[in-house]
């Protein structure tokens, strides 16, 4: 991460002579076209005080799109409608996972966007198959996560055996409750439903906006359904070349960069929290904080594992960090553990929605492509990994554990390199450590006549409407006609990222509320 933020900061010089390039808005009518199809969609009012507005409806789409007059299920669908007199179609939105809920995030992107453009069109959400609302939704192990969980970290092979013991059971009792759903839970088939939701809205041609895993998922529709994409915005994008086993080793290192700049960001505010100074002294104490919680949990409820969970959201989002910082503090210099049991109820306890989503999670990821299936094979790769990157190895390969037993054959990932595409704008931080930089570097060059904006020395993950008006901007203008950057570097834009946040002010962390952007609760983690 930090070697390609060096060659970027020459790709600046260059995007300041570079060209915009204006693409001609794909002429719409004034209204929606109709059709018989767009009557399968009955709206009714679902408006929230947040997102009094929105509209919700439902639609039924094949479990298998190979027999469209089989079984059915139905997909749980979102709205703001456009109010313009200009109207340029739906404009599809995913927050990623994959497993997370879209509903929301069609609310938060209509009131985000400058209010000119977003009334330009149909802002559509939906829960993806096996999602929230949608039906069936998947739980395959109800309080799979209910602390207090085993340590993480396998350092003597009975620990291991009963971690690999876990990952089995999630497997079996998903395979066992959803045999006849699981083979048609996988990216292609979302794609495939995507294209649905087109149809069912009377649009020719679909705008897409997707974070995170989303990226992927726009990348797959665009693939299958060249001639039905109109715009594609990717914002913190997969690297589609190691879906999804390496891509998960490849995070474990980015993850690990960012808790170390968390470390350095509690030690250049060392008058607030007391802990020091130096970066590695600092990280020691983090270490020696988990060891006693793998001992003693906080609370009974914050132990390792817990710990490893609730500190991961400062990989994210540095938004964060105060809170993070405080519960650390708190910990470490009084003993008070109230701070970060706090911390771990808002940061990283599952409820029943984080259960479904981890359902869908592993359900896709686990189908969308090959994974190993001896674990000798898993062990040996998290070790080494481990060697350079303790913060979230282990972790995460428990996380993604129950793939090496998963209970449906795996699918070839699919090549998204697309040459069928009109231009296509993708958002990229350098230090983002859910998708590393180098992904979005590779689906720039994948996508032919993609326009890749960076933000630089960034290390948040989705970075459009979080208040970098430099990124805003560009996106606020593709949506609007179109116009995308053009330079002659690896990026096209190049955007500064925002400082880092300040500690929190004594009536702030009284309040003991967890805070943070509303996109990224969207989002999530883990995707």
């Amino acid at each position: 991460m930090r070697k390609r933020a060096a060659v970027l900061c020459g790709a600046a010089a260059v995007v300041v002579a570079g060209t915009l390039t204006a693409v001609p808005a794909d002429a719409s009518p004034s209204h929606p076209p109709q059709t018989a199809r767009a009557a399968q969609l009955t709206w009714k009012k679902c408006g929230t005080d947040d997102y009094p507005t929105l509209q919700c409806a439902s639609l039924k789409v094949p479990l298998d799109h190979a027999r469209p007059r089989g079984r059915q299920i139905t997909l749980a669908l979102s709205r703001v409608p456009h109010t313009s007199s200009t109207y340029q179609g739906p404009l599809l939105v995913n927050p990623g996972g994959p497993g997370g809920s879209g509903l929301s995030l069609a609310g938060f992107v209509a009131s985000a966007l400058p209010k000119a453009v977003a009334s330009q069109y149909d802002v559509v959400g939906f829960d993806p198959r096996g999602v929230g609302k949608s039906t069936p939704a998947l739980d395959c192990w109800p309080g799979h996560f209910d602390p207090v969980r085993p340590d993480s970290l396998p350092l003597s092979r009975p620990v291991e055996r009963a971690g690999v013991q876990r990952a089995k059971a999630f497997a079996a009792a998903c395979g066992s409750k959803y045999a006849s759903v699981l083979p048609f839970l996988n990216t292609p088939d979302t794609a495939r439903d995507m294209d649905a939701i087109r149809r069912a809205l009377g649009a020719r041609k679909l705008n897409y906006f997707g974070y995170s895993y989303g990226t992927y998922l726009g990348a797959v529709y665009a693939k299958l359904f060249p001639e039905r994409v109109r715009r594609l915005v990717l914002d913190s994008v997969v690297d589609p070349s190691g879906v999804w086993y390496e891509d998960n080793l490849a995070q474990d290192r980015a993850f690990d960069d960012r808790h170390r700049a968390l470390m350095a960001w509690i030690g250049k505010h060392d008058a607030t929290y007391h802990l020091g100074t130096d970066p590695g002294r600092i990280e020691a104490r983090w270490y020696a904080m988990r060891t006693a919680l793998a001992k003693q949990p906080a609370g009974g409820t914050v132990g390792a594992s817990e710990l490893e969970d609730t500190f991961l959201p400062g990989g994210y989002y540095n938004g964060y960090w105060p809170y993070l910082a405080e519960a650390f503090a708190a910990y470490v210099n009084e003993g008070d553990a109230e701070p970060l049991v706090d911390a771990y109820a808002n940061f990283a306890a599952v409820d029943a929605s984080g259960d479904n989503g981890y359902s869908v999670y592993t359900a896709v990821q686990c189908r969308d492509a090959a994974w190993p299936r001896t674990w000798s094979r898993w062990r040996a790769d998290n070790w080494a990994v481990y060697g350079k990157a303790p913060f979230m190895t282990w972790n995460n390969a428990w996380y993604n554990a129950p793939c090496a037993f998963w209970p449906t054959s795996s699918l070839r990932p699919v090549d998204v390199a697309n040459r069928k595409l009109p231009p296509v704008l993708l958002f990229q931080a350098t230090n983002d450590a859910a998708t590393p930089y180098e992904g979005g570097a590779l689906v720039h060059r994948m996508l032919r006549g993609s326009s890749l904006v960076v933000e630089q020395g960034g290390g948040n993950h989705g970075i459009t409407l979080s208040g970098n008006a430099c990124l805003d901007d560009h996106l606020a203008r593709y949506l609007a006609d179109g116009t995308v950057p053009r330079g002659s570097g690896e990026a096209d834009a190049v955007c500064a990222a925002l400082p880092d946040p300040q500690p929190l002010s004594t009536e702030a962390a009284a309040s003991g509320a967890a805070r943070g952007s509303t996109l990224h609760r969207l989002l999530g983690f883990r995707g």
